[in-house]
């Protein structure tokens, strides 16, 4: 985390006199709750402020898996720019990963994952590691065990293709013809989700241009069979949708031998200016790190150097990427998210009970404001006529603005009193507007394009690494639905909408499910709150099985956890050990469901109050956030103190925003 201050972390901490003085009626126990959270939200608040940078905004490290390390080593591999600082800082870390069976897990707690362990494998193989040392025979063993290379997924075979240790054809084919498709057409660029439409531009010229590099090693190790790398599978029905994608691709296969020169040159090209008109001017993609290091590779295949103004910024992005920690490893983030930080920071201070002419709070304010996005992106090809005025998760990310931190960038600004007015007021109009026209024709929110449902993405054999579209998700409609209830647009025919989807997509055990965090605990966090300020009655049906799912579920230390495996095992939903951002959720349900003096809430307070350190934040290892279900886990840092710090916050001032009478919403 940045520990820079901007001087204000002397500042009084927020009063906290509902915590120690009960109301009339109070139970003891209820009493003593609310004195805890005091304590907790003045030592939280201190630490928080405390690591506000002095420009205004909050970011705490994002933690993912060791793919992110293995891959920048193969990267810089593969450009001949491999140093030995770098490599030993990163196999540093990787070691540090490892299992004690041997494999590497995409999250913390987690199985072991077969590309993960290989790629790490192989990293670790880079930094000269031999294979007969006792880490590296109880890794290769495991992957042997599990299929070997071959069982792999396509994006681990395309970076073992780069050196030689995987065969080209018998990859899946990505033709670059594929940036011609029109925007009708099924798996055109733009069915995919921006996130995969950044990787698979510049993967089809990868995939055309089929490079190799000498592999410094063999990898024999690592196949059940080294003779017979690649057993044949048979295809899958040819009825069936697998069978006949798979087919799909021997055509392409096919396609790639007849394929005019001159056509495919162009098509190259066409992607190669596609990609060099959506680099940021930090000089990454997306603000992403897959996009970025394939963007570089397609680039330099193409003829680009590596002192190519370009590329030159590519790759100082990439490096800005690592975060060097105390015991000298180095591991590299897939994502900053400062904004996504700064809005949920501010959210969190205001809530607990800090002045909203804070320094603080203003500081953190204008950076947002300043961050603001006013050019069209890729969103507009869907929406042309709609005029920008989102915010996108990143430091530097202008083309992809998401619908999620708009919405909660509003609710943070309305909880500040900035000295400029007028600008504070135009810019959440705007953001609101934004938002407002994104809406997907079901009448929810995706996170990034609208009605980005296309079922055919996840169906190519090329798109095995995670999700690749952006349906509309109940978090984020829920956190739209909220912010536009701020706004008094509770009436407005599209919030109406927003709510009956929700209402809809309810699960029979009364939970919402979460796409962008783990899982139910976090769907049901975010959609109890937004319909009790749209103004469904707190003794809605829908409200009333929601809290009867999370006291359910509730762990007997008083707080609530999700493991990820509740992505694809029933037996987790709900379930897994307790931690501070899920308790955070769980309360802010329950709080916003009128259950303040409940036996529920007044655990899942203790126990928030019980594990805070002396510092003042939680500690919390395990994976909170989602980038993928299942696939590609998160933790961000911050979560255990900005979810924690608005439940308590809450739990002692009351809801936010109260002032502000709900209209009844429809279907209440």
């Amino acid at each position: 985390m940045t520990a820079t201050t901007d001087g204000s972390t002397g500042a009084p901490a927020p009063e906290a006199t509902a915590a120690t003085t009960a109301p009339a009626g109070a139970t003891p126990d209820a009493a003593g709750a609310r004195a805890a959270a005091g304590r907790a939200i003045q030592r939280a608040t201190e630490f928080l402020l405390a690591r506000q940078d002095e420009r205004g905004w909050w970011k705490g490290d994002l933690d993912t898996n060791v793919t992110m390390d293995a891959e920048d080593l193969l990267l810089r591999q593969f450009l001949g720019i491999r140093d030995r600082a770098v490599t030993d800082a990163a196999a540093l870390f990787i070691r540090g990963e490892q299992r004690e069976d041997g494999a590497w897990a995409t999250f913390y707690g987690g199985p072991g994952d077969l590309s993960a362990t290989v790629e790490a494998y192989v990293a670790l193989r880079l930094a000269g590691d031999e294979p007969d040392a006792p880490h590296m025979a109880r890794a290769s063993a495991w992957v042997r065990e599990r299929g070997g290379i071959a069982a792999s997924r396509v994006f681990t075979r395309i970076w073992l293709a780069l050196f030689g240790w995987w065969k080209w054809d018998d990859l899946p084919e990505l033709p670059p013809e594929l940036i011609y498709f029109p925007k009708w057409m099924p798996l055109n660029i733009y069915d995919f989700g921006c996130w995969a439409r950044q990787t698979i531009v510049p993967l089809t010229i990868v995939s055309a241009k089929r490079p190799v590099r000498p592999a410094p090693f063999p990898l024999d190790e690592l196949h059940t069979d080294p003779r017979n790398p690649n057993p044949r599978r048979p295809l899958a029905p040819v009825a069936s949708w697998d069978g006949a994608f798979q087919r799909l691709d021997q055509l392409m296969h096919g396609y790639r031998k007849v394929a005019l020169k001159p056509l495919r040159k162009a098509a190259m090209n066409t992607a190669a200016r596609w990609i060099i008109e959506r680099q940021e001017n930090d000089g990454c993609w997306g603000g992403i790190q897959p996009p970025a290091v394939y963007s570089v590779i397609a680039l330099h295949l193409l003829g680009y150097d590596l002192d190519h103004p370009v590329l030159r910024a590519g790759l100082e992005s990439l490096d800005r990427f690592a975060v060097w920690r105390e015991d000298g490893a180095r591991m590299i983030e897939a994502c900053q998210s400062p904004v996504w930080d700064t809005c949920l920071a501010t959210i969190a201070l205001a809530d607990a009970g800090l002045p909203a002419d804070h320094p603080a709070l203003v500081k953190a304010a204008g950076w947002m404001l300043d961050e603001q996005i006013d050019r069209p992106g890729d969103w507009s090809v869907r929406r042309p006529r709609l005029e920008p005025g989102g915010w996108a998760f990143e430091f530097h990310n202008d083309n992809y603005p998401d619908i999620d931190d708009t919405a909660e960038v509003v609710l943070a600004l309305r909880r500040v009193n900035h000295p400029d007015r007028p600008r504070l007021e135009k810019a959440i109009e705007r953001g609101v507007r934004w938002n407002l026209g994104m809406q997907s024709k079901n009448g929810a929110w995706g996170a990034f394009d609208v009605d980005n449902t296309s079922p055919f993405p996840n169906r190519l054999p090329f798109c095995d690494f995670g999700e690749v579209i952006d349906p509309p998700s109940a978090d984020v409609t829920a956190h739209v639905v909220e912010m536009l209830a701020v706004e008094g647009r509770t009436r407005d025919p599209r919030t109406r909408r927003g709510i009956q989807w929700l209402l809809a997509e309810q699960e029979a055990n009364g939970a919402w499910f979460g796409r962008w965090g783990v899982n139910y605990v976090y769907g049901t966090g975010s959609v109890v709150p937004a319909l009790v300020a749209a103004g469904l009655p707190k003794t809605h049906p829908a409200i009333r099985r929601a809290v009867a799912w999370l006291e359910s579920v509730q762990n007997e230390d008083g707080g609530w956890g999700e493991d990820l495996r509740s992505y694809r095992y029933e037996d987790w939903k709900g379930h897994g050990v307790s931690t501070a951002s899920q308790t955070g959720w769980a309360l802010l349900a329950l709080l916003a469901a009128g259950e303040r003096d409940s036996k529920a809430a007044e655990r899942g307070v203790a126990f928030l109050a019980d594990t805070q350190t002396e510092d003042g934040t939680w500690d919390e290892p395990y994976f909170t956030g989602t980038g993928f279900p299942w696939d590609f886990s998160i933790n961000y840092h911050l979560y255990r103190q900005v979810f924690p710090l608005t439940a308590l916050g809450r739990y002692v001032n009351g809801e936010p925003f109260t002032d502000r009478a709900a209209a009844p919403a429809e279907g209440s």
